[in-house]
């Protein structure tokens, strides 16, 4: 991978000055010479290409390992394109066409406050971006307002419920169907930090307001066994995974929450349930910060999404409630009837 990386470096060094497409293509043992500089392939046996296209001004500067991938931005990323990238632990792209399992089972990850530039790309995310590069972007993804809460609402129920602020259970509590009531028994909610079940009170650095099973009158009961303190799992059908202030980068910068996820996501991934293709993760941010028209990053993770997939379809966070609940086999709850669904983009 970094003779791979280097080669495409040197191309594109090389195109900057002259016009045109290079294509070059390097097997085994090839030698290539790119102006004053000879590239040998010592890689495993096979073909590799790198297409360089002519850039206004391009520095190359050799490194001993290869420049992290800057994600493209939704304006110039084409509808759907897929690319090989390095692979973290539990990769994507291994059971591509593959009949779906019939028990499809789901993981929602919500990190906080967090634009689409804040973290595609940002050198201070590099598990999230080995993700990115590995799997599937929503590169035209977005929440659907302002404060926290609504968003949790949105995401979980198809509409904010006339919902507007951050305020607790006690101010909105919601009779009316979502997600959980849905599935029964068959959803957790894993919250890091939370003191007890089904917390209905902040306890920094517990927020009650990123817990939306908290707020639904309707599933209260179950709410008490199911909504619980932890980490990221994958027990039952659906799971709604919280991390506390600190590590959903709320209150601490963008590098300790990707931190959090790198120690606690790959036994996920190199899971049987998600090796055999019975489990897609969805890692997302409830609203930006308020500097990028509530553009966030949108990731999907899944043995059946093709390794380097971009969308640049608009998405929202009716759309993921749209999408879940197809894989799930379930009916749509109000706005997510009418939002695109990501499945087809993603392979799911």
């Amino acid at each position: 991978m970094v003779v791979g990386a280097v080669l495409a470096l040197f191309a594109a060094g090389y195109a900057a000055g002259n016009a045109g497409l290079r294509i070059i293509r390097l097997h085994t043992g090839q030698r290539v010479r790119i102006g004053n500089v000879l590239v040998i392939d010592v890689s495993k046996p096979k073909v590799r290409t790198v297409t360089v296209t002519r850039t206004a001004t391009t520095t190359v500067a050799a490194t001993s390992t290869a420049t992290p991938t800057t994600m493209p931005q939704p304006t110039t990323a084409p509808a759907t394109t897929t690319g090989p990238h390095p692979q973290p632990q539990g990769s994507c792209g291994t059971r591509v066409g593959q009949q779906p399992l019939t028990d499809q089972r789901v993981v929602w990850i919500v990190f906080e406050n967090k634009s689409y530039g804040a973290i595609i790309g940002n050198p201070d995310a590099p598990y999230l971006n080995s993700l990115a590069a590995a799997c599937g972007v929503a590169t035209n993804y977005f929440a659907v307002g302002h404060n926290s809460l609504p968003n949790y609402i949105a995401l979980t129920s198809g509409g904010t419920q006339g919902v507007a602020d951050n305020d607790p259970p006690s101010a909105h509590p919601l009779a009316v169907p979502s997600l959980f009531s849905q599935l029964g028994t068959a959803w957790q909610a894993k919250n890091e930090s939370m003191p007890s079940n089904c917390d209905l009170t902040d306890a920094y650095p517990y927020a009650v307001r990123h817990n939306p099973a908290a707020y639904y009158t309707n599933v209260r009961a179950a709410c008490s066994t199911q909504d619980a303190p932890g980490g990221i799992s994958a027990d039952v059908r659906f799971t709604f995974v919280t991390p506390n202030l600190c590590d959903d980068m709320h209150d601490c910068p963008v590098a300790a929450g990707d931190a959090w996820l790198a120690a606690n996501l790959p036994p996920l991934l190199s899971s049987n349930t998600y090796t055999s293709g019975g489990l897609t993760i969805f890692i997302t941010w409830d609203e930006d910060d308020y500097s990028a028209s509530n553009h966030v990053p949108a990731l999907v993770i899944s043995p059946s999404t093709p390794s380097g997939t971009r969308s640049a379809s608009t998405f929202d966070h009716y759309s993921l409630l749209a999408t879940t609940e197809s894989l799930l086999g379930l009916p749509c709850l109000g706005a997510a009837c009418s939002a695109t669904s990501m499945r087809s983009d993603f392979g799911l």
